[in-house]
């Protein structure tokens, strides 16, 4: 696998002596600064809504990491924010998230990404339960990166009891519910002058 290290805008760096690379390529055609909105499925958060709605990706660490900072405003003019650090993990080329957001839960330990057919993916648990986040690039075959859209893909599996199983929401075994959609964010990358 090669592991490219990338500006801070997207364009590579030359190799520095002594320095190995950071980027998995996975992280690559993330960086920079997306727009667009999310839509939040009706739940305990509230009914279901869309809502402006920006991410930033930046390399950090001199390469190592990338940061991850999104936010969306809602119509009353609360907002919600969630920061996560990208890093590589150097034994194994994969990729591990570490996050936290407003919603004041604790960030728990970092969480080893996967990697398969261009969908970043992760799954975090916490006391409540499994999320499950699936972030990817998308758009028209040969497309410019500016035309491409980011899309993330929040889902939720919270620890029901055996007996709310029911066929509408088994998971694959049958017992455990499946994981159930919570945000769906779509962006466009904000393309600058210069």
């Amino acid at each position: 696998m090669t592991v490219l290290r990338l500006g801070h805008d997207g364009v590579p760096e030359a190799p520095r002596p002594g320095v190995p690379a950071g980027i998995h390529p996975a992280l690559a055609g993330l960086l920079g600064a997306w727009r667009g909105s999310t839509e939040l499925a009706a739940g305990p958060w509230g009914p279901q809504r869309t809502v402006d709605a920006e991410v930033a990706y930046r390399r950090a660490a001199g390469g190592f990491a990338v940061v991850q900072s999104y936010r969306h405003v809602e119509a009353n003019g609360s907002h919600f924010e969630g920061h996560g650090v990208f890093t590589l993990d150097p034994d194994h080329h994969d990729v591990f998230w570490y996050y936290v957001d407003s919603t004041g839960g604790p960030p728990g330990s970092p969480s080893r990404c996967t990697w398969h057919d261009g969908v970043l993916r992760v799954e975090r648990r916490s006391a409540t339960g499994w999320t499950r986040h699936s972030i990817m690039l998308t758009g028209a075959s040969g497309s410019v990166p500016q035309s491409e859209v980011l899309v993330h893909i929040t889902e939720l599996r919270t620890g029901g009891k055996p007996d709310a199983v029911d066929e509408s929401n088994a998971g694959a075994n049958g017992k455990r519910p499946a994981f159930t959609p919570f945000m769906t964010s779509t962006f466009r990358r904000v393309v600058t002058a210069g």
